[in-house]
């Protein structure tokens, strides 16, 4: 039986509430939808952010970018930051400041499967 996958927004359409349905400190997890964090984060894998980690260069993070959420690596530039996709075939994507990250992401794990558990950060 095949299911069809279904795009929920983190927030109604049109409104930037900064992830207000979770605690300022609390962690959630997502859902990684597309190839863009490829070949690291599979479509299909479960992350867990971490809305009040420290955001450094070559974390993983969760932004706020052109009115929408966006999940890529924060990587320093020249210029500032960029939120940089590990899949080639898209672009980097300049931003103000760390004011975008609204978290950074502390796990990834495989639908069904205990195993496939992968920290980010050291404990």
């Amino acid at each position: 039986m095949k299911f069809e996958q279904k795009i929920i927004p983190i927030t109604p359409a049109g409104q930037d509430t900064a992830l207000s349905a979770c605690a300022d400190a609390e962690p959630f997890a997502l859902m990684v939808l597309g190839d863009s964090m490829e070949p690291e984060f599979a479509d299909g894998e479960i992350i867990i952010i971490e809305p009040e980690g420290l955001a450094t260069d070559g974390s993983f993070v969760l932004a706020w970018h052109n009115e929408e959420y966006i999940f890529r690596q924060l990587v320093k530039t020249t210029s500032g930051w960029a939120l940089h996709p590990l899949n080639p075939a898209y672009e980097d994507a300049a931003i103000p400041g760390l004011d975008s990250v609204k978290g950074v992401i502390i796990q990834k794990k495989k639908p069904g499967s205990r195993k496939s558990i992968k920290h980010y950060v050291k404990w």
